[in-house]
């Protein structure tokens, strides 16, 4: 082989990575991770049905099997979906992002009575994955961050919280 061909050689090699490359990114491929939509955009349980906000403001908990404070909260955000329903939809997600059918017997070890997704919605409201356990994400009711909770909540912090992202997004 002579120099020039064991020049060309890595330069074929680098032009075709490149290629590939720009046809994997104008070719539409996803390389965000799992999203929570259906095609049409729209968030869907773990049974994959639609979930639908219809305006209220959504409460996104982030909670894990392994976290002893998501376990501890989730009588909290059971009560507060009963009691709140009609003004807030309070929407689960894995934090480990387990395959539906393990989601769905860990909520229901954990006693989850609100809807979780089958996948996280990566990037939805513009808020990188929360790092810290558990994490609940305040969404108006036209799909916008208003701002995160951090730690485990109770049913008054949660209900303080709403009334306090409310009127910060409504001011009268």
């Amino acid at each position: 082989m002579t120099s020039q061909t064991r020049a060309a050689k890595p330069r074929v090699k680098t032009v075709a990575v490149w290629l590939w490359l720009a046809l994997a990114i104008t070719s539409g491929c996803d390389f965000s991770g799992p999203a929570a939509t259906s095609p049409e955009g729209q968030l869907t349980d773990l049974n994959g049905e639609p979930v639908i906000p219809r305006g209220r403001m959504m409460l996104v908990n982030y909670w894990a099997e392994w976290c002893t404070p998501c376990r501890e909260e989730i009588p909290e955000l059971n009560t507060f979906q009963r009691n709140n329903r009609e003004q807030v939809l309070v929407l689960g997600i894995n934090f480990d992002q387990l395959p539906p059918e393990q989601v769905r017997a860990q909520a229901d070890k954990m006693g989850i009575e609100f809807p979780v997704l089958a996948r996280e919605p990566a990037q939805r409201w513009g808020q990188p994955r929360p790092q810290v356990l558990p994490s609940t994400l305040i969404i108006d009711g036209e799909g916008n961050w208003l701002g995160t909770l951090v730690g485990p909540q109770s049913e008054d912090s949660l209900r303080e919280a709403v009334l306090r992202f409310s009127r910060a997004a409504n001011p009268e």
